[in-house]
């Protein structure tokens, strides 16, 4: 498992270690009941607090993602296909929502939003 943090990004480290391993769950690169590296070991790897660590750990277990099992570590939970469902929806929702600004910026009407994605997704198909 491959975790980078950017010094430079402006996004909390935990949060991006939170969003990195949330991303290898999701997409399958991390699967039900695979071990995660302890939050010592982590925290060593990336050179940064224990603390920082454990709050991302924190974050992915309050969200379902992993479980922590006393003296043997954290896993990646059993996937919930409705958590992992609605994670998708709200990104999805943030992609609409900035289409919305940009065509209102650009004078777009909403026939034409849909022309576009109608097109573009007829030719995602092909």
């Amino acid at each position: 498992m491959n975790i980078y943090i950017d010094n430079k990004s402006g996004v909390p480290i935990y949060d991006q270690i939170y969003k990195q391993i949330k991303g290898l769950i999701i997409n399958g690169e991390l699967k039900e009941d695979d071990m995660l590296p302890s939050i010592r070991n982590l925290a060593k790897d990336l050179g940064i607090s224990v603390i920082t660590t454990k709050r991302a750990y924190d974050e992915l277990e309050k969200e379902g993602f992993i479980y922590t099992v006393a003296a043997k570590g954290s896993f990646v939970a059993p996937k919930n296909v409705e958590l992992i469902r609605e994670d998708m929806l709200k990104r999805i929702e943030g992609y609409m929502q900035e289409i919305i600004q940009l065509s209102k910026a650009c004078r777009l009407t909403n026939k034409e939003i849909v022309d576009m994605f109608m097109i573009m997704s007829e030719e995602e198909s092909e």
